[in-house]
């Protein structure tokens, strides 16, 4: 394994193919207030990039037009939170977008483990050790665990989407995966503009 890290942006040299695994570290949970600090992503087949942005502004032209490349699908685990942190620091639409953890739900119904360290666990035979979590992700300087923690939420994804497509197919549910998938863009402009706790499609 091999983690690059990048100030500022991605650079131009750094190219990825048909696929792209992408998580987000931030202040805290909340896009209004917790700042956006660094996006990993990863090709799949070992390398992980992990690029530390800077918070005064948010410049990153190369990640933005990654990021709205209809050519490169974004994998995400609860794209739901990175695709809306995204849009609101970067001003940017993810597309086209495979949630692992939409997909994990909608296959694996014979658990309600759901989280990373799950999916990976079963799916790609790997521990992740998450004790790095809640680090202080704005930190000028990053800890080697840090960016060893960081690196392992994207490394696993391709794996794991793999294996989820299988699981898909086989229950029939391809269709239905990518109807939610489509959705998140709405689901995170709702989180957004303030529909994040209220469930507008109850009685």
């Amino acid at each position: 394994m091999a983690i690059h890290l990048h100030k500022g942006d991605l650079p131009k040299d750094v190219q990825f193919s048909s696929s792209v695994a992408i998580d987000t570290e931030t202040l805290g949970l909340n896009p209004a207030r917790d700042k956006l600090c660094l996006i990993q992503l990863s090709d799949g087949r070992g390398d992980a990039h992990i690029v530390q942005l800077n918070r005064d502004t948010y410049n990153a032209p190369n990640i933005k037009a990654l990021m709205e490349d209809k050519n490169t699908t974004k994998i995400f685990h609860y794209a739901r939170f990175d695709i809306a942190i995204l849009k609101a620091y970067l001003n940017v639409e993810c597309t086209p977008i495979y949630c692992t953890k939409i997909a994990s739900r909608l296959c694996r119904t014979y658990t309600d483990r759901h989280g990373l360290k799950n999916v990976v666990s079963e799916l790609a035979g790997v521990d992740l050790n998450k004790q790095q979590q809640s680090s202080d992700w704005g930190a000028e300087e990053l800890s080697q665990e840090q960016l060893d923690y960081a690196a392992s939420d994207v490394l696993y994804l391709h794996t794991v989407k793999e294996k989820l497509d299988s699981m898909l197919a086989r229950e029939g549910r391809v269709d239905l995966a990518q109807e939610c998938f489509n959705f998140l863009k709405t689901r995170a402009d709702l989180d957004l503009q303030g529909w994040s706790e209220f469930d507008i499609f109850q009685h």
